[in-house]
């Protein structure tokens, strides 16, 4: 089963082996409200932990999306360039923005799993 783990900024990363899937959570979607567009990363791009590497714009607002961890891009989430709204309907599923081949494992030991994100979100409110 694959390891899933969040960032306080409301990223997720789907870790199966040396490549993880990032996207936006559930919660971050619902903020956002309707999707509108999303720029994904190319292929090859070097990602930096903490640093922007996407963008998704929403009717109403515009927002940074972090990288969890730092490596290199495999692959753009193109469906989600052409319906954007995918990010509204399946966030932690098909909504998905980039894979990128992890550079650093022990970076994700900074990162929360299910339930100190679930934590972490209800004490937002």
């Amino acid at each position: 089963m694959a390891d899933v783990r969040y960032t306080k900024d409301h990223e997720w990363i789907r870790v199966e082996g040396s490549v993880g899937t990032v996207g936006i959570t559930d919660y971050a979607q619902s903020q956002l409200g309707d999707v509108v567009f999303v720029e994904v990363p190319e292929p090859g791009r070097t990602l930096e932990q903490g640093k922007e590497s996407a963008v998704v714009e929403s009717v109403k607002a515009a927002s940074e999306i972090y990288a969890p961890v730092s490596g290199e891009v495999l692959e753009g989430n193109q469906a989600l360039v052409e319906d954007p709204a995918l990010v509204n309907s399946a966030a932690e599923g098909d909504g998905w923005f980039y894979t990128l081949r992890i550079a650093d494992p022990a970076q994700l030991d900074g990162l929360m799993d299910a339930a100190a994100y679930k934590d972490y979100v209800e004490g937002l409110h």
